[in-house]
């Protein structure tokens, strides 16, 4: 098949490959500009390009796909399909619509659940024990199309999202392939979409991380697993940010009075945190522009004390 194929971060380059790797003509790669990153500032090409690039394929990188200039590239190009893998532009229907065998999207969650530009993250946040990948054909609204395939996975009980990220990523590179070759034999099924059991998996901001001590053991494991590794779960201590990377449930369902939830209560095997019905052992943090460090080794550092607390003002 001629398949235009639009992608953007590092998520998109395994549905890349496999395409790549079926023997597909790919005519032509889109994806978003060269951004500024790192703290030069330096612009970097999206992955997509660079591995496209490596392919000797060609990109382009428009602002917007939806200029009548850029349709009318896409028109002349006659492509028999679409695919659009965490591309980070929406398409309007005009360009929906110029492909024969239509437009299609892998998305890093079981729809209709998780809808959304973070369906990763928010599904680890909402204690979730299974996700996996859809793909599905596009529609104007958005994560509401016809579902194809799905592929289903666990969810560890320790697992972040940027490691849930990675194993989505490669598991929707072996999902496009299937549903690739079930299009071009004429044979791909066509599901509509339920009624959604979860809602919206909105677009996380910095403040989304700002871990809230009050919640059960398991929620905040849960949030802190899901803000890792960005935007990051933060709290204070003494009056500067600290970012937990790491933490386990220590005990749950259990009120931990007198303590107020973010009241240190052990410093022994990690720090023990008071939370809502219990507590959570932290064993890797980073205090603020410093590197990351088991939290022994913070602890040993930094010497916070038993009977302190964390998120207050004015710090421990």
């Amino acid at each position: 098949m001629r398949i235009v194929f639009m992608g953007t971060p590092d998520f998109a380059v395994p549905s890349l490959k496999s395409l790549h790797e079926a023997g597909h003509e790919l005519v032509l790669v889109v994806t978003q500009p060269d951004r500024p990153a790192g703290r030069g500032r330096k612009l970097t090409p999206p992955p997509v390009k660079t591995t496209a690039l490596e392919f000797g394929l060609e990109v382009a990188q428009p602002e917007s796909v939806n200029t009548d200039e850029f349709v009318a590239r896409l028109r002349e190009l006659a492509p028999d399909l679409f695919v659009v893998v965490a591309f980070g532009q929406i398409l309007k229907q005009r360009l929906l619509d110029i492909p024969p065998l239509g437009s299609i999207n892998v998305h890093g969650s079981l729809l209709p659940d998780y809808r959304g530009v973070a369906p990763i993250n928010w599904a680890i946040v909402g204690g979730e024990t299974e996700t996996g990948v859809t793909t599905m054909y596009m529609a104007r609204t958005v994560d509401t199309g016809a579902i194809i395939l799905k592929r289903s996975t666990p969810i560890g009980p320790e697992e972040t999202a940027g490691e849930l990220y990675d194993r989505l990523s490669a598991l929707g590179g072996e999902l496009i392939a299937e549903t690739a070759e079930l299009i071009a034999r004429g044979e791909a099924p066509r599901a509509e979409q339920g009624t959604p059991r979860v809602g919206y998996a909105r677009k996380l901001t910095r403040a989304d991380g700002l871990i809230d001590w009050s919640l059960t053991a398991r929620a905040v494991h849960d949030h802190i697993r899901g803000m890792t590794p960005w935007p990051g779960a933060t709290t204070r201590f003494a009056g500067r940010m600290l970012l937990v990377m790491r933490s386990a449930v220590a005990r749950s369902g259990e009120a931990c009075a007198p303590a107020a939830p973010g009241t240190i209560l052990s410093l022994d095997d990690g720090i023990e945190i008071a939370v809502g019905d219990g507590s959570v052992r932290l064993t890797e943090v980073k205090p603020e522009g410093k590197r990351a460090m088991a939290a022994d080794e913070f602890a040993r550092g930094y010497r916070p004390e038993i009977g302190g607390r964390l998120g207050d003002e004015e710090g421990t």
